[in-house]
This record gives C-alpha cells, structure tokens and sequence, in this order.
C-alpha cells in the first residue's frame, strides 16, 4: 500500500453563493407564504388584481420554498460536505458557477412567469417548458460536476451522505423528464402529454417523489454529515444508516398514489400506494432514530449549543411528519383528511419543521467556518429557534384542528340522511380563527427568520471569507482491491438474496387469500434470515464485504441505486399504459372540449383554480349528497392536463355544469361575496375586459388532436366562428339580466367551460339562452 500527501484548497466560495441566496429567497417565500395565509382570513388583501390573488401566488410561495429556499440550502450543504468527505476540491469551478448562476436565472424566471399566471397547473411542477429545459440542463451540469468530483476524490470511501446526494441527483432527473412531457403550443403555453388518470398518476409519482428525493434525501445526508460534525460524535449505528438508505430509496418511489385514494385511479394502484407508504414508517423512523441516537452523551451540549438545537428540532419534526404521511395514506384516515388543511399542516411540518429547522442549523454552523469569526449572537440564535418552534406548532396544530374540523362537516348527516352543513361557506366561516392562528404562527416563523438574517450579517460582515486549505493522504488500491471487477458486484449475495425478496413481496399483489399471503411473508422472512446467516458466516472467514465493495466504486453505487428506484417508477409507468387501455379514448360518451370551452380551461388554469377546487367527487355518500355522482376514469380522458387538485378551499366543480346559470356565475366570479357570503375567494373582475385569442383555438385543437383527443379537420376549420356562436349563447343570457360583456371576453369563455364541467355537452351552439334562475344561495 502506498500513500502520498496532497494539498487541497477547497472551494467555500460557491458554497457562501448557494447559503446567502437560500436566505434571500427563503425570506421571499416565507413572505409570501404570510400574505396567501392572510388572505385566506381576509380576502381584501387579494387587492384585487390578477398578480396577488391567492391562487397565483400559492404556487409561487410552494416554489420559492422547495426550489429557491431549500433547493439553495441542499447546494450549500452538498458543496461543502462533498469536497471534505472526498478529500478534493469540486471538479471544474466553471460548473460550479454555472449550476449557481443558471439556478438562480431558473428561479427569477419562476418568480416573473407564476404571478403572471404562466402555469402548467401541475402542483410543484409549474413552470413551462422553457424553464424545465433549463432545469434539465442545470440539473445535468450539476450532475456531470458532482459525479468527475466522484471520479477525481482522495477518499475511496463513500461516506453516508455520498450515498443520499447520489440518489438525489439520479431519482430527481427521472422524475423532471417523465413529469415535463408535454406539446408546446408557444414559447409560454405548453399542454401535458399525458392526460387525465395517467396524468394524474404521473404527477403525483412526481409530487410525491419530490418530496422524498429533494426535501427528504438530501437533507438527511446533510445530516448524517453536519449533525455529527456539530455534536463531535460518530453516526450512532453505520450498519442502520445501509438500511436506511436502501430501504428508502427503494420503497418512497412506489408511494405517489397514496395522494390519489378514493379517486378514479383503479383501486389496486391505490392500495399499492398505501402499502409502501405505510412500510416506509419502518426506514423512514430508522434514519430519525440514527440522528437522534448520535447524539447520546452529549444532551448538555444540546442545551448550551444552537446549532445543535435545530438539527434535534429538524429531526424530531421529520420523524413527525413520516410518522403522518403513512397515517394520511390509510384509507379511512384520508377519507377524512385529504383535500382539508390537516394536508397543509402535515406538509408545513416537513417543509418548516424539517427542512427549515435544518437550514438554519446548517448555516448557524457554516457561518463561523466560511467567515473564520464566532457566531455573532448565540443568544440571537436561540431567540430564533423558540420563535421557529412555537411558530410551526402553531401552524401545524391549527392546520389540525381546521383539517379534521373540515373533514367531520363536510361528511356529517341528520337523521334522515341530509347534510348537516350543506353550504360549503359554511365550513370556512367555523375554521376561520384557525386562518388567523395559521398566519400568526406564520409571522412567528419569518420574525425568527429575520433574526437569523440579522445574526448571519453581523458575523459576517467585516470578516474575511476563507477557502480552507488542508494536507490530505491519499492511499493508492492495492493490487487485490484494483482486481474486484463488476463481476464481484454483480455476484453479490446481498444483491441476489434482495431480488428475490422483491420478488416474492410483489407476489402479494396477486394472491386473494390469507394463507397465501401468510406463506409469502414467511418466504420473505427466511430468505432474509438465511441472507444473514451466510453474511455472518462469511464476515467470520474475513471475507470482503459486498457493500464495502459497492460502496467504494460510484459507478456501481450509482446503477443499482437506478434499478432500486427504477423498479418502482416502472411499476407505476406500466398501470398507466394499462388504465389507457382500460380507459376508452374512442367510441365513448364522452366528447371533446368545445374550442370556447378549451379557451375557458386555459383561463381556469392561467388563474390557478385548481389551487382551491377540486375536480374529483370521491365514492362517499355525504359527496355525493353535496356535489353529485362520483367521477368516473373515462370522463377525464381528453383533460391535458388533468385538473383534481388537491386542496378544497372551495366546494368541488366537477358536477358544476348546468348547475346554476350563466349570470350567477358572472356574479360570482365579479363579486364571490354577493353570491357566497362568507366565501374568501378572491374576486375576478378583470375577465370582463380581458380578451382571449380567437386566432389561436385553431392551433390549440391541432395540437390536442396530435395528443390523441378525436377533433376532426372541419372541427379545428371551424374552430373560430365555433366560438362565436357558443358565445353569442352565453352573451345574449347575460343581455337579458342588463348584463353586456364581449363574446370574446374571458369571462365568457371561463363561463362556457364551467357549464361544461361533468356532462357530455355544455352551452349548445345556439342563440337559446338557458333557462335563468335567481342568483343566490350559491356556494364558495
């Protein structure tokens, strides 16, 4: 064996880039995540205009705080962690640079296009095709930096965290593709090439795994790499940590329909979702308990340093919130749950609690490291984790109590069957004060922040920032260690003895009776016990561990972490072929969008109404006493992309059509409060005047037609003076009530879309207005 020593200046320069801009846009989007929490309790302060209405800046606010805030952070943290634990500076500053300045671009492009309503309308996957591609290629330049710094390192040995920054990047950059498949119509309009079951089971394959592979995985490698560092302690159990990450990155893939139960997605993928969410309690509890067990002997430390009280607060609040999202995932749990603001706080709790409470560990600890100066105030610091953690309870317990309050009056019945609260308002006005507790908890959190902010300066400030320069040994392979090929990967037992786990675990999908289930999981149990015999037996002869092996060559480390996570996302990729084809596209009652109607749907969309409406009337009675029959697979068929939404803070619009006339929908849409008193909706009057583009229903229909929706040539010809008469319809009902808006406004075309919604046809192409009825008594 043969060592040298070598000099190595490590590059903290990028590393102050990504943590002052995590702080910057951190603050932006906790900002604007008070504001939409505040107008949720007043409605005034939509302010009337298009820009800062609740539904535009939601998603910029999710946005900013996953992509902008977090994403900044995990670029810090994996820099700086990356370049120590593998004993060499990151491969080319040139990429470094470009990954730092090309996501920055990425996220001001998000910042102008989201309140200007240029959306796809898929939740966390907003942004058009234009910015995706660049997310795609900066992910990459990411990727080709991280993994030549991989090939370059001092360090043969992976280190945990390596282990959960790998995974990231690969899993992140399958999820973007599959995800942003979608027909550009122009540079700032595109539709999903999926569409409705499909869609929506792709998006929350995405959605799901979004979270798990960008606020989830690296995260905890950042922990397993500051948390120890920050307590001067060893990992509590690195044979946990392997479990851990194996039993994670292959099971949190397979979760993503858990988001969809009691949907039109087939049962059996919903009750796969379930399954591994729930299974997911086990390493998901097992990484929290390693972190928290690190710090065992060392509670004084914890009580004297903030640092340290962060990253025991940011772990707690990840075992809360993985201890949540599988009870969430139990069917009868989200019957009552899903599209109520208990979601909100559960995912609060993981995004504040978990994600927030950790960058600010990180950078409490980075500070004094990057600038060479003691933390200006630990006092300050402390000051901030008590506003932080009394802020977030606050959030969360208040998202609870409005949650399960929400859930119990939207299903409770009299005696004789009918709905105890049959307007929807009415279950905003009794969850109102937990509005208000929400934004108060809110305002805790950002004065916390700012403090933080304050804190950070003042130690920096007037110091000198520094690149650490240390003295490395590097060990050369031995001849032995050089000859281990890819055959000793590939012949692994653990990798052998794990297929046939899998294997027989996805039998159980198939068995219909308990004996048979019973004798796969004792199968599972002695496939495992025997793997762990011949382990023991072979670590006794001093055989050479097959992890140990894996671990030491990124290449193979990387691939099998692909198959881990490939072998779930193809088993939710295949069902969608399969629900297609179950699905008729052809032959079927349901018919197309109108040109005026897919007018309308791109101004439902441009203004976020998903972000407050649902779409999707589950199979329960008190829904189907309170919107109607349950949607159906096959009525979604031609929705590019799909629109269930996953929140309601109005009531569901999939039976909306026909359901009440024309003028009460303009009222609504002018004035939501002269119809719905006590609703928070946001007013809209600027449809009125807005136009949309006639010349373009052509080529949107063209476009659909190559996207599998059956329009026939004479319908994309006549798409045009089609509008005009579907319009006229709707312009001379409103006449008759002294009501004059243009045939090509917005708001008639929004109007036509919503009379649409759950039936074959809508406002016929004719000059017979429907019949009028009184315009009151309406819901949110």
């Amino acid at each position: 064996m043969t060592t040298r020593i070598e000099r190595v200046s490590y590059d903290d320069a990028i590393v102050r880039k990504f943590m002052f801009a995590s702080i910057l846009f951190g603050a932006v989007g906790l900002l604007v995540g008070l504001v939409i929490a505040c107008q949720l309790a007043w409605p005034a302060l939509n302010f009337g205009i298009p820009y800062t209405t609740f539904s535009r800046l939601r998603p910029l606010h999710t946005n900013a705080v996953i992509f902008a805030f977090v994403g900044n952070m995990m670029f810090a943290g994996v820099y700086y962690s990356t370049q120590r634990l593998l004993k060499v500076r990151m491969a080319h500053d040139g990429l470094s640079a470009l990954h730092f300045w090309g996501w920055q671009l990425i996220i001001v492009a998000a910042a102008i296009t989201l309140p200007l309503g240029i959306t796809t309308s898929k939740e966390y996957a907003e942004l058009e095709w234009p910015i995706d591609i660049a997310i795609a290629v900066i992910w990459v330049v990411f990727a080709i930096n991280f993994f030549w710094t991989l090939a370059k390192r001092n360090e043969k040995h992976l280190y945990v965290a390596i282990w959960f920054y790998i995974a990231t990047i690969v899993t992140v950059a399958v999820l973007h593709i599959v995800n942003s498949f979608a027909l550009p119509l122009s540079p700032l309009k595109s539709y999903s090439a999926f569409a409705g079951v499909q869609d929506a089971l792709v998006q929350w394959w995405y959605g799901h795994n979004a979270v798990a592979f960008f606020l989830t995985t690296p995260i905890l490698g950042i922990m397993y790499y500051f948390l120890p560092k920050a307590a001067e302690r060893p990992v509590y159990s690195y044979r946990l940590s392997i479990v851990h990450f194996w039993a994670l990155v292959f099971m949190y893939i397979w979760a993503g329909p858990h988001h969809l139960l009691y949907t039109a997605l087939p049962d059996w993928a919903q009750s796969i979702g379930m399954l591994f969410s729930l299974m997911l309690w086990a390493p998901s509890w097992g990484g929290m308990l390693n972190g928290l067990l690190t710090l065992r002997g060392a509670w004084n430390k914890v009580r004297e340093e903030p640092v340290l009280k962060f990253f025991v607060a940011g772990v707690t609040f990840y075992g809360m919130a993985t201890f949540e999202g599988p009870l969430l995932s139990i069917k009868s749990v989200s019957a009552l749950g899903h599209y109520t603001d208990w979601i909100i706080g559960h995912v609060h709790g993981g995004a504040l609690g978990w994600n927030g409470l950790m960058a600010a560990g990180l950078f409490y600890w980075l500070a004094p490291r990057l600038w060479d100066r003691p933390l200006h105030s630990k006092k300050a610091a402390d000051a901030h984790f008590w506003l932080a953690t009394i802020g977030i309870v606050l959030y969360m317990v208040s998202m609870w109590i409005s949650g399960v309050n929400q859930g119990l009056m939207w299903r409770a019945q009299n005696p004789d069957g009918t709905l105890v609260y049959p307007s929807f308002v009415e279950t905003l006005i009794a969850i109102r004060p937990m509005y208000i507790v929400r934004a108060i908890g809110g305002t805790l959190y950002l004065t916390g922040f700012v403090v933080m902010i304050w804190n950070l300066l003042k130690t920096a400030v007037g110091a000198k920032p520094i690149n650490t320069t240390v003295d490395v040994t590097v060990t050369e392979d031995t001849a032995e260690e050089k000859a281990i090929g890819v055959g000793d990967v590939i012949a692994g037992r653990p990798l052998w003895f794990s297929v046939a786990a899998i294997a027989i675990t996805c039998l159980f999908f198939y068995v219909d009776s308990t004996i048979a289930a019973v004798g796969l999981a004792i199968a599972v149990l002695v496939v495992g016990e025997v793997a762990y015999l011949l382990n023991k037996r072979m670590r006794a002869a001093g055989g050479a561990s097959w992890f140990g092996i894996i671990e030491r060559r990124p290449m193979a480390f990387t691939v099998l972490t692909l198959v881990a996570i490939l072998i779930g996302g193809v088993a939710e990729i295949l069902p969608i072929v399969l629900v297609k084809q179950a699905v008729p596209a052809t032959g079927s009652a349901q018919k197309p969008y109108t040109a005026l109607e897919q007018q309308g749907r791109d101004v439902y969309t441009r203004e976020g109404c998903y972000v407050c409406h649902s779409q999707m009337i589950r199979p329960m009675v008190a829904e189907y006493l309170r919107y109607g029959e349950a949607s159906r697979a096959e009525e979604f068929i031609y929705d590019h992309p799909f629109q269930w939404g996953s929140k309601r803070t109005g009531p569901d619009l999939h039976r909306i059509g026909g359901k009440y006339p024309s003028l009460w929908h303009y009222t609504h849409l002018m004035d939501p409060r002269s119809t719905s008193p006590g609703s928070n909706m946001p007013s809209y009057g600027w449809l009125q005047e807005g136009t949309i583009d006639a010349k373009l229903a052509p080529k949107k229909l063209a476009l659909m037609q190559k996207l599998g929706v059956p329009y026939t040539n004479a319908d994309i010809d006549g798409a045009e003076d089609s509008q005009r008469k579907q319009a006229a319809t709707i312009v001379a009902d409103l006449a008759k009530n002294n009501v004059t808006v243009a045939w090509n406004s917005e708001m008639v075309a929004l109007i036509a879309y919503l009379q649409r919604l759950g039936r074959d046809q809508g406002i016929a192409l004719t000059d017979d207005a429907p019949k009028t009825a009184a315009v009151t008594g309406g819901e949110n």
